[in-house]
């Protein structure tokens, strides 16, 4: 079993659920990264998404993308985050999920990306401009380093396409809970419930809701019937503001005792 899956399934049997939040290396600098990860995971979380920022993103909302923008401006590249994660990765204690586009691995080198990402402290990928056929580019050279290529499955995706996607994720299923962008909602469809029960039919692997989440209220509702969530706008949000109390709020109603 990979760590990141472990890390989930561990979460889940103490009757916590899963929360993974996003951060964008280098907005406000790479000095940020070490002491932003390691509050984070003093805090309680499962996982931390980190995301490289790309000058053409595909399903940023406007907080990720204008964050993207304050990284790349800083001089924020792959191999940077790199470095900079291999820097302390003896002190990170939760498995970290890279989110970066498939033009910056490949320039990187398939092959030395794996290897550096795994001694990183990186366990998870998630490449959003990939599609399943094509991922075979990547996915030798992940598994034989220990890192996860983790799946997207849209609200649009076919039964048939749901079905491959969810056999071929590795580590979690990132369940996207809007049609459209990331950033927070004020609400969601009725029918999500129906929608990850279906996800999870097709597979042990834990089902994760992403995209729109922002509130204590959203994490206990998606909690009620998925192993955990990702919330990415209001915690760039909220790390810009230097708002760890927003921040330690939704981690908190991950907790057991908080999700119904």
């Amino acid at each position: 079993m990979s760590q990141l899956k472990d890390a989930i399934l561990s979460t889940t049997a103490s009757g916590d659920k899963a929360f993974i939040p996003y951060i964008m290396a280098g907005d406000g600098g790479l000095e940020k990264l070490m002491p932003t990860i390691l509050k984070l995971q003093q805090l309680g979380v499962t996982a931390i998404e980190v995301g490289i920022p790309f000058t053409d993103p595909v399903a940023d909302g406007p907080t990720i993308e204008r964050a993207g923008e304050r990284a790349l401006a800083s001089g924020t590249t792959l191999r940077k985050v790199i470095e900079t994660l291999s820097s302390f990765a003896d002190e990170i204690t939760v498995p970290l999920v890279a989110m970066t586009y498939l033009n910056p691995i490949l320039a990187y080198g398939v092959e030395q990306f794996a290897v550096d990402a795994k001694a990183a402290g990186i366990r998870g990928l998630i490449i959003p401009d990939m599609p399943l056929e094509e991922s075979e580019i990547v996915r030798p050279a992940l598994s034989e380093a220990g890192v996860s290529l983790v799946q997207l499955v849209s609200l649009t995706s076919t039964p048939e396409r749901m079905e491959r996607l969810t056999k071929a994720s590795e580590g979690f299923i990132y369940a996207v809970t809007v049609n459209g962008i990331t950033g927070a909602r004020s609400s969601f469809a009725n029918e999500l419930e129906t929608h990850f029960n279906k996800i999870q039919s097709y597979t042990d692997t834990p089902v994760l809701a992403g995209f729109g989440i922002s509130t204590p209220a959203h994490v206990q509702d998606f909690g009620a019937f998925c192993s955990g969530v990702i919330v990415g706008s209001k915690i760039v949000d909220s790390l810009v503001m230097e708002d760890w109390a927003t921040i330690e709020a939704l981690v908190v109603t991950s907790k057991g005792a908080a999700v119904k």
